[in-house]
């Protein structure tokens, strides 16, 4: 199981210790697994899979289901970018904070709204996507 881990690691670009911190997981915890010393637990391993938004069968065996859809984002950096794009709207909508430029031009309210209605639908196509 730690070969796949690694594998993960290395796909995703993170290490051991961001993923320990954001499950929870400790360090410890996981230098036991990679030396042999102990075996990850079903909860561990649930957090793990939940972390990389891959299915327990993958994290035990490294095979894909031909049933899966494959995402190129895991979950985490979809919170982020739903939270920025919410943020993003939010911005284009205060207009206490002046008007928005694209490219050095002021936007006008047509294009803001377009602009503001594109963020909502990939926001939209991604929820779509992960169900």
């Amino acid at each position: 199981m730690y070969e796949i881990f690694e594998k993960l690691l290395l796909r995703y670009g993170v290490t051991a210790y961001k993923v320990a911190k954001a499950t929870g997981i400790s360090q410890t915890t996981l230098s036991d697994w990679k030396r042999g010393r102990s075996t990850p637990k079903s909860d561990n391993m649930r957090k793990i899979a939940d972390y990389f938004g891959i299915t327990l069968d993958y994290l035990m065996s490294g095979v894909e289901s031909k049933d899966e859809k494959e995402t190129n984002l895991m979950p985490m950096y979809e919170r982020d970018i739903a939270k920025r794009f919410s943020e993003i709207i939010e911005d284009m909508s205060n207009k206490d904070s002046g008007p928005l430029y694209f490219k050095g031009e002021k936007l006008d309210d047509k294009s803001l709204a377009i602009l503001t209605q594109a963020l909502k639908s990939a926001m939209k196509q991604v929820e779509i996507i992960r169900k």
